[in-house]
């Protein structure tokens, strides 16, 4: 959305590069998904990646779901603010947090959900990395991200209880939760590093040679349709009236003014 429309209206000439996905795809296999194991992974100290939404999703779903859990994987300090959270919510045995390691794959045993409350993300690799080991994926607003499709359900609304109400679908209905892990390791196949290997080796090239050559570049990338972008832009604006104060008359003349954007953040 970003690079297809947003950049083209202030005059940023760019290409999409997406992330290397950290695992092979033929070395990996999907998971069985029986389990009412529900995980979450990456910063939980950072405000932005709101983990609080998650925990007290929590609440609901195991009033729903009573052998439900939460797995969290992050680096464990600084996180004083969510574990009181889970005290006040008496969720001490239905919330445990694990310490991130380089290979968190280890913790996904008996996952069948991952719940991203993220407010924005680029790639998102936590995605990517879920996505392959077959696992269904809740993202709150996450519909411009290049892996956003196949195996996810994105929702526009930031409550715990509409976060608890599509966790609650999934966990509960097996044929609907194999159906979205599936459908996630076929998305994620598309996606291969030996592709975006070539394409870096070009883009270096190119910018090497010159400006022509890099549109050149530029013109071969496929893009987004415009009425796919506008459709995006809708969403995220909606989103934007409801999460920041006054900015309920924002428009999309806005989001194109470079000029109003880079001043956004002054806006109360």
């Amino acid at each position: 959305m970003e690079n297809d429309y947003i950049f083209e209206k202030w005059g940023i000439k760019s290409i999409l590069m997406n992330n290397f996905v950290t695992y092979e795809y033929n070395s990996t296999f999907p998971l069985d998904l029986i389990s009412k194991t529900i995980l979450m992974i990456g910063r939980a100290d950072n405000k932005l990646k709101r983990f609080e939404l998650g925990i007290q999703a929590m609440e609901y779903i195991i009033k729903e779901v009573s052998e439900s859990e939460m797995r969290i994987i992050t680096n464990i300090t600084n996180i004083f603010y969510l574990k009181s959270i889970i005290n006040n919510l008496n969720l001490e045995n239905n919330v445990k947090f694990y310490e991130y390691s380089p290979t968190p794959e280890k913790y996904f045993k008996n996952i069948s959900l991952n719940i991203i409350t993220s407010i924005s993300e680029s790639f998102c690799l936590v995605l990517s990395e879920t996505k392959i080991y077959g696992i269904p994926n809740i993202l709150i607003g996450l519909d411009y991200i290049s892996i956003s499709n196949g195996g996810t359900v994105i929702i526009y609304d930031d409550s715990p209880e509409y976060i608890a109400k599509e966790s609650i679908k999934i966990l509960l209905y097996e044929t609907y939760r194999l159906k979205l892990g599936k459908e996630a390791r076929r998305n994620i196949r598309v996606f291969k590093n030996e592709i975006l290997l070539q394409k870096w080796i070009k883009l270096i090239v190119s910018i090497y040679h010159g400006n022509f050559y890099y549109e050149k570049l530029r013109k071969l990338d496929k893009k987004i349709s415009e009425m796919k972008a506008l459709n995006l832009l809708k969403n995220q604006i909606s989103l934007l009236k409801k999460r920041k104060k006054g900015l309920n008359d924002i428009t999309l003349n806005n989001i194109e003014n470079l000029t109003y954007m880079q001043n956004i953040n002054n806006i109360s």
